[in-house]
């Protein structure tokens, strides 16, 4: 998969993993890591699906639709595309936490939802649940951070309240916080993310 390492200054620093929303690039969020984490190493993933010319992480049928069996494909793809980049950079595969905004992060959700220890950590801005009725592994060392927007059209307040059901249901320790905001990515939501990242222990 296309993509960007950046070594940071602090190995022992979680890696960050940056997932784009539909029709960004992996230079998208590289300011968002800065602000969120300085130190960590940084690999920043484009996704390999297209609609109309705008790369995603998976398809979609309609607008919150997802294609269910284009989802389970590319989800290992992120997966093993982790474990090769491990060995490629040199970092510690267990020690990843997973930034993703709107698409991104619901590709970074799936991973949660389909393989135990898939991330030390997640930040997931505006996701979605990404499937229903199958069960989650164990999630109790794995926290989660969601960014939610009170006003998004795209992402309704249910929605990321389930989401955090379904979370908190599998073991995680799940913070969500809410913006008076539509589906943009404000700065006190990074700022929130920041704090919540410092306290947590890794």
């Amino acid at each position: 998969m296309k993509h960007i390492y950046q070594q940071g200054s602090d190995l022992t620093a979680p890696v960050l993993v940056l997932f784009h929303g539909t029709g960004g690039t992996e230079q998208d969020l590289l300011p968002l890591a800065q602000a969120i984490s300085p130190t960590s190493s940084v690999l920043s993933v484009r996704g390999n699906v297209l609609e109309n010319g705008m790369p995603r992480f998976f398809r979609r049928l309609a607008e919150g639709i997802f294609d269910e069996e284009d989802l389970i494909f590319r989800t290992k793809e992120v997966y093993d595309f982790l474990d090769a980049a491990a060995v490629e950079h040199g970092f510690d595969r267990s020690n990843v936490v997973a930034i993703g905004y709107s698409n991104g992060a619901n590709i970074a959700g799936s991973l949660l939802f389909h393989y135990p220890n898939a991330l030390r950590a997640a930040i997931l801005h505006h996701p979605m649940v990404p499937r229903r009725g199958i069960p989650l592994p164990d999630l109790s060392d794995t926290p989660v951070f969601i960014g939610a927007g009170k006003n998004d059209p795209i992402c309704s307040p249910e929605e990321s309240e389930e989401l955090e059901r379904l979370l908190s249901d599998a073991g995680s320790d799940v913070h969500v916080h809410w913006e008076n905001s539509g589906h943009q990515l404000t700065r006190s939501e990074v700022f929130a993310a920041a704090e919540w990242l410092k306290g947590i222990s890794l």
